[in-house]
């Protein structure tokens, strides 16, 4: 046993086989010398109650290189005392290397959970962010080492996107929810707890009755004669753009389409994906097997059934595409060109759902039967149009008005008449 220091390191010989020279002074710290001439700080314990019985196990500090002996003696210092406390050092560094990374708990949460009970399009959003949002920062760590201060950091560099960072948290919540459950790390671990999402400004764009006129207008141009393209003559690009023709038809799926979104308030991929054999022309419904809340029926009003009814059948699926045998990926074009001409760019698709809802909350309808209509599973989601539902509130506005004005000027009541 020698004094370790940076001297006596330096000094130790190069033998042909490995050994360990011990410190003097802290029993169990040591320096391992290699045939090599590499050397390593060590400690050396027996794990359990100790004893000549327990097995002596050796814990690598670091190389000579990369620790002083100061250092070294320090860190020999902290796990000894870990070791009197009962812990046992290596077994926790190998515990460690075999526990879970982010990456790990992630693939087998969309592997097992969100693929196996989510619907497609949800469980691919949730592979999205996992991939593009948490791996690049936080895959390759220990999920139990991942800490609250490690995921607001992520939360915070994506604030230029308020939706996709609190997207970012409820997944990641849902990905530590279920491997808790697994075992795959200590159940009730979860960084993500205590975080404070960004606020998110709720849109909600209710069209008028003007509007409504001129989408109408701009539906059955499309559908017919086309609509104009607007052409930058100025452009150097504008002398390649065909002097004919520069009109764009929709065609009379796509403006079906976009009328029943309107007619019916049903979500986008509920017409897109919707089947003849799903329309029940007698009773006036459309059977849906599966949407995002489930089994739904949408309860057809005339004008829809109109629609229907005059609608050429194409293949399995309402609104045709150009595979008759798959439905239409989306109305992005129709819809812009539709939208342009009537003047309401940045209106979306979603925002003729909130319209058809408005109208039913504003007529005095009640949220209950609006939120039937629209195939809510929570009445909570039908509260945001609420404020639309004045018709009891002018009506009690109205009583106390008429009791106010018979006490002040009978006048007042009789010019509210006219």
């Amino acid at each position: 046993m020698v004094k370790l220091t940076k001297r006596s390191a330096d000094d130790a010989e190069i033998r042909p086989g490995r050994y360990t020279l011990f410190d003097e002074d802290l029993k169990g710290f040591g320096l391992r010398v290699f045939p090599s001439g590499a050397k390593s700080w060590v400690v050396e314990y027996r794990a359990g109650q100790g004893g000549r019985r327990a097995a002596k196990k050796r814990l690598t500090l670091g190389s000579l290189g990369t620790l002083t002996p100061d250092e070294a003696r320090r860190a020999a210092r902290h796990e000894l005392a870990k070791v009197r406390l009962g812990s046992d050092p290596v077994r926790d560094k190998v515990d460690n290397r075999k526990a879970a990374t982010v990456a790990e708990i992630a693939r087998a949460y969309l592997e097992d959970h969100a693929h196996a009970k989510r619907k497609p399009r949800t469980a691919e959003h949730y592979r999205d962010v996992i991939e593009r949002v948490v791996l690049p920062d936080l895959g390759m760590m220990k999920a139990e080492a991942v800490t609250r201060a490690d995921v607001a950091r992520l939360h915070l560099k994506w604030r230029q996107t308020h939706v996709q960072a609190n997207r970012m948290l409820s997944i990641l919540s849902g990905v530590y929810g279920f491997a808790g459950k697994r075992g795959l790390v200590a159940e009730g671990t979860n960084p993500v707890r205590g975080i404070e999402k960004f606020p998110e400004a709720r849109r909600e764009r209710f069209l008028s009755v003007d509007e409504l006129v001129r989408i109408g207008a701009a539906i059955r141009a499309a559908e017919t004669e086309g609509i104009a393209w607007d052409v930058d003559e100025a452009n150097p690009n504008a002398k390649h753009t065909p002097k004919n023709n520069r009109r764009t038809i929709i065609g009379q799926h796509a403006a079906a389409a976009l009328r029943l979104l309107i007619f019916t308030g049903a979500r986008l991929r509920e017409i897109l994906h919707l089947r003849w054999a799903e329309v029940d022309f007698g009773r006036g419904l459309l059977l849906l097997p599966d949407s995002k809340t489930g089994r739904k029926t949408i309860i057809l009003n005339a004008p829809a059934l109109a629609i229907l009814s005059e609608l050429p059948r194409i293949g399995f699926y309402v609104i045709a595409g150009e595979n008759p045998d798959a439905p239409r990926a989306d109305l992005k074009r129709p819809w812009e060109v539709v939208s342009r001409h009537a003047g309401l760019e940045g209106v979306r698709l979603h925002d003729l759902r909130h319209t058809y809802a408005s109208i039913g909350a504003g007529r005095g309808l009640g949220l209950p039967i609006i939120g039937k209509l629209l195939g809510h599973a929570e009445s909570r989601t039908t509260e945001r149009y609420a404020h639309l539902d004045n018709d009891p509130l002018r009506r009690a506005s109205n009583t106390i008005g008429h009791e106010l004005a018979t006490a002040l000027d009978a006048r007042l009541i009789e010019g509210g008449r006219k």
